[in-house]
C-alpha cells in the first residue's frame, strides 16, 4: 500500500525541492568556508588520577574543532542527501517516500544534526570529549528512534505505535537538559549563545512535532508528502539559522 499523498505529481515536486536545496546548503558551505576566521574550539579531557573520589586531573587539551569547518561539514551533508534524492537514490528515496518512510533523512540527520548538537554543546562550555561522546550517543538514538516510528507504523497498518516516538523524545531530551544546565549555572553567556540554544531548541522540537503531526493525522500531515516537505523546510531554516548565528558571533572576518 502506497502512503497517503505520495504520487507522480508531488514525487515530481519532491525532485525539484531537493534540487534546489542541494543549491541551498551547498552555496551556504561554500560562503562559510570562504568568509569564515579560522577560529576553534578546544575539546578536553579529564582524567583520573586515583580511586574513586579521588581529585580528577585538570582538563587537559585534546584536539581543536575549527568551527567554520564544522559549520560547512553540516551543510554539506545535507547538500549531498539532497542531491542523492534527486539523482542517483532517487528511485530509493521514491520508493521509501511510497512506504511511509525515508531512510536517507535519518541516516543524514544522525551525521549532520549530531554535529549541530556538540557545536551548541561546545559553545555552552561543554567541551569534555566524554560528555561530548554521551552527548553523540544520545542524539544519534534519538534520530535512530525516529526512523524505527516510521518503520513500525507503514502504510496500511492496523494499529498506530508511537513508542519509538516517545522513546526518542525522552533520549533526545538528555543534550538539551545538560545544555541547559550549563547556561543557567554560568555566570555569564554571550547574548548569541543564548540565541542559538533558544532558537534550535525550538526547531529541534518542530521536527518532533511534525512527526508527532503526521502519525496523528492532523489536517495536511495525512499527506505523506506534506510531512516530508515540512522536514526540508525544517532542516533548511534550523541548518541556516544555526551556520550564520555562529558566523555572526564568532566567525565573521
Amino acid at each position: 500500500m502506497t502512503a497517503e499523498g505520495v504520487g507522480e505529481r508531488s514525487l515530481g515536486s519532491l525532485r525539484r525541492w531537493n534540487t534546489g536545496l542541494t543549491v541551498l546548503h551547498l552555496g551556504q558551505a561554500i560562503a562559510i568556508l570562504v568568509l569564515a576566521t579560522d577560529f576553534a574550539v578546544t575539546v578536553t579531557r579529564s582524567l583520573p588520577t586515583g580511586p574513586p573520589g579521588s581529585k580528577p586531573g585538570s582538563p587537559e587539551p585534546l584536539f581543536d574543532l575549527p568551527v567554520g569547518a564544522a559549520v560547512a561539514v553540516f551543510l554539506a551533508l545535507a547538500a549531498l542527501d539532497h542531491l542523492l534524492c534527486a539523482t542517483a537514490l532517487r528511485h530509493t528515496y521514491e520508493d521509501d517516500l511510497r512506504a511511509g518512510i525515508n531512510r536517507l533523512r535519518w541516516v543524514e540527520y544522525s551525521f549532520s544534526a549530531t554535529t549541530m548538537v556538540v557545536l551548541i554543546a561546545l559553545y555552552t562550555g561543554i567541551d569534555g570529549i566524554s560528555a561530548l561522546i554521551g552527548i553523540v550517543g544520545a542524539n544519534v538514538a534519538m534520530i535512530l528512534f525516529g526512523w524505527l516510528q516510521e518503520s513500525a507504523n507503514p502504510p496500511g497498518r492496523s494499529t498506530l505505535t508511537m513508542k519509538p516516538f516517545w522513546f526518542g523524545c525522552i533520549a533526545g531530551a538528555a543534550p538539551w537538559v545538560a545544555i541547559a544546565y550549563n547556561l543557567v549555572a554560568a555566570e555569564e553567556v554571550p547574548g548569541f549563545v543564548v540565541g542559538i540554544f533558544v532558537s534550535l531548541f525550538l526547531f529541534f522540537n518542530s521536527f518532533a512535532l511534525n512527526q508527532w503531526l503526521q502519525y496523528r493525522q492532523v489536517g495536511r500531515w495525512r499527506s505523506y508528502a506534506f510531512g516530508e516537505k515540512a522536514y526540508l523546510v525544517l532542516s533548511l531554516v534550523a541548518k541556516s539559522a544555526l551556520a550564520w548565528q555562529i558566523f555572526a558571533g564568532s566567525l565573521a572576518t
